[in-house]
C-alpha cells in the first residue's frame, strides 16, 4: 500500500498566522487512519487495567511550543490522566472518558470532544483509538 508521507504535508496555518480575512477553514491530512506512530511509554502509575499501548506522532507545533497538533493513539485498556486544553476528533475506534466530577464521555468515529486542562479523566479503550488532536498548553 503507497502511504503519503505525513512529513512532507505542510501543517496548517496557526490561527495568528492567517491573514485577518480567512474565516473558518479545513485542513486535509492524508494518511492519519493508517500513519505510522512512534512508541509513547505510559507512566505505569497510569495503567488501572490490561496492558495499554500508546503511540502518536507530532505533526506540528508552535514555535513557541504552546500549540500541537499531531496523531495519537491507545490500544485497549483502563488509564488515567490529567489533561491539557485539548481538541480532538476520534479517526477509528471507541473508549469511555469518564471525567472527575463531570461528564462520561462515550467517542467512536466521527466524535468531536474537548478536554478542559486539570481534567482528572478515566480512559476506558475499548476498541483502539485513534484520534486526531489539537492540545494547547
Amino acid at each position: 500500500m503507497n502511504r503519503p508521507d505525513l512529513a512532507s504535508v505542510p501543517p496548517s496555518p496557526a490561527p495568528s498566522d492567517l491573514p485577518p480575512s480567512v474565516g473558518s477553514f479545513a485542513v486535509h491530512i492524508p494518511g492519519v487512519p493508517d500513519a505510522e506512530l512512534e512508541p509513547e511509554p505510559l507512566d505505569p502509575a497510569q495503567i488501572i487495567s490490561g496492558d495499554p499501548v500508546v503511540t502518536g506522532k507530532v505533526l506540528w507545533e508552535s514555535p513557541d511550543g504552546k500549540q500541537i497538533r499531531g496523531i495519537w493513539q491507545i490500544t485497549p485498556g483502563v488509564v488515567t490522566d490529567t489533561e491539557a486544553n485539548e481538541l480532538f476528533v476520534v479517526v477509528s475506534g471507541r473508549a469511555t472518558i469518564e471525567v472527575e466530577d463531570g461528564p462520561v464521555l462515550e467517542v467512536g468515529p466521527g466524535d468531536a470532544c474537548i478536554l478542559r486542562e486539570g481534567d482528572r479523566t478515566r480512559w476506558i479503550v475499548h476498541e483502539t483509538l485513534r484520534k486526531a488532536y489539537h492540545i494547547s498548553l
